[in-house]
């Protein structure tokens, strides 16, 4: 298995010019995701602020309402500061593509999630975990999560 790299993007071209570059040279895995399911969970996370974040199951909603009216901007400032998720973190099983999909498919769904999010003029639907944020620190926190993602794929060559 492949040894995951250590990645920081100064803004989300840089994030997909890198998977893009795993398009025309191959990667291998540093974990369990493809780069078509890395690519297709960061275009999933950028769109639900634009189009709505899916129901949280009913369990979740109170530790979610705990977490963002006491801990969460906190939680967030660590990871803009620190520049690092958690991981194994447990993310919202609708929002990882299935085994076998297409990288390349992937990858241009999120080259154009990218451009609606960065090209969005209103307002960004609050975060279930982190509520209302300024386009700045949701676009820290995307930064932040597409190196974590894309760390986990090592381009060969």
């Amino acid at each position: 298995m492949a040894t995951r790299r250590e990645l920081r993007f100064d803004n989300l071209d840089a994030a997909i010019a890198d998977a893009e570059a795993m398009l025309s040279c191959g990667y291998d895995r540093a974990g369990k995701w493809s780069l078509g399911q890395a690519t297709g969970h960061l275009a999933n996370w950028l769109t639900y602020q634009l189009d709505g974040f899916p129901p949280l199951p009913f369990f979740l909603k109170p530790i979610f309402w705990v977490a963002r009216n006491t801990s969460a901007t906190k939680m967030l400032d660590k990871v803009i500061s620190e520049q690092k998720m958690q991981e194994a973190a447990p993310t919202a099983p609708t929002s990882i593509p299935g085994t076998g999909v297409d990288d390349r498919t992937e990858v241009e769904g999120y080259k154009t999630a990218v451009s609606r999010w960065v090209n969005h003029s209103g307002p960004y639907i609050p975060s279930p975990l982190f509520g209302e944020q300024t386009k700045e620190r949701f676009l820290a926190l995307h930064l932040v999560h597409a190196a974590h993602h894309l760390s986990f794929l090592v381009p060969k060559g």
